[in-house]
């Protein structure tokens, strides 16, 4: 029966004289509270009841999120959260294990420090166009201070910025006022274009309806000489041949008002005397055409 429990004892101490550690980790062993030896990942020999394992140390990237509340230079309170990334130097576990009890107590004290160094002699605006240069300044204090202790710090970042909801709420109507009064420049700017624009085109469109009247006028002048020139070969005198012309024009305007679907010509004379005058010179005139186109033909059989 000893025999059975002596040899069970001596299995449970060998087996516990073995132990693995795992990848990106390492295991402090001691013997009688006296550093001995570091561990790395594997498969390793103690000696039992004798030497212990006092810790293990993560070799592992890890990332420490600090929430700071500081004042800008401008007086506003904003609210920070700085992530510091860091890991153990392989090469100094001893002084990683040892020499610092609560690393992320320190990296948050130095955070602190450094972020209320820097930020209170910025504005906030400023806080937040420069938030990479107060991230480089964290970093070079924290590498400073954590290799003493075998700490890398391997980045840190500014990921948030956050102000007092009264100053945020401020700020976003200074934004929507700047942004609505650029919108009201351009929109000005774009009906200052439409108006010249506009102007332009009446201008030229005057422009070319005064050259199509003179050229009609002018048009219409020549084709009278002309007229008047050709009369003047039959034996017609200008006075005549004006008369003629202005008989012509006038039937030719009551043909043009006759077109129309709902037209209506009125004529007003002055006075009885006046109309009768009218009358008699437009039969006249008539008769006179009348002779003259009769004249025409004959003097073209004639020939």
């Amino acid at each position: 029966m000893w025999i059975y429990f002596i040899l069970l004892c001596i299995a449970v101490i060998g087996f516990s004289s073995f132990f693995t550690v795992k990848q990106q980790t390492a295991v402090i062993v001691e013997r009688f509270g006296k550093f001995v030896d570091i561990r790395q990942s594997g498969l390793h020999f103690k000696l039992p009841l004798i030497d212990r394992l006092s810790g293990k140390v993560n070799l592992k990237i890890q990332q420490l999120d600090v929430l700071i509340e500081t004042k800008t230079k401008d007086n506003v309170f904003v609210k920070m959260k700085v992530s510091v990334q860091y890991k153990v130097v392989q090469e100094r576990v001893y002084e990683a294990f040892y020499k610092l009890e609560y690393p992320e107590d320190q990296i948050t004290s130095y955070v602190f420090d450094v972020v209320r160094a820097e930020v209170p002699k910025l504005k906030l605006d400023d806080v937040f166009e420069r938030k990479d240069d107060i991230a480089i300044a964290v970093k070079r204090e924290l590498n400073d201070a954590m290799q003493t202790y075998g700490y890398d710090i391997i980045n840190t970042l500014i990921t948030d910025i956050d102000p007092d909801i009264q100053v945020k709420n401020a700020m976003n109507r200074i934004t929507a006022a700047d942004r609505e009064k650029t919108a009201a420049e351009y929109e000005g700017e774009a009906e200052r274009i439409r108006i010249v624009a506009k102007a332009k085109a009446e201008a030229e469109s005057k422009r070319l309806q005064g050259q199509g009247i003179a050229d009609q006028r002018r048009e219409i002048a020549r084709g009278l000489v002309e007229s008047v020139e050709v009369l003047n070969h039959v034996g017609i005198n200008s006075q005549e041949a004006s008369a003629l012309i202005v008989v012509t024009q006038h039937y030719d305007t009551l043909q043009s008002v006759g077109t129309g679907n709902n037209s209506n010509l009125i004529l007003l004379p002055n006075s009885p005397q006046a109309g009768s005058d009218m009358l008699n010179n437009m039969i006249a005139s008539f008769t006179a055409s009348n002779q003259i186109g009769e004249a025409m033909k004959k003097g073209g059989n004639d020939k």
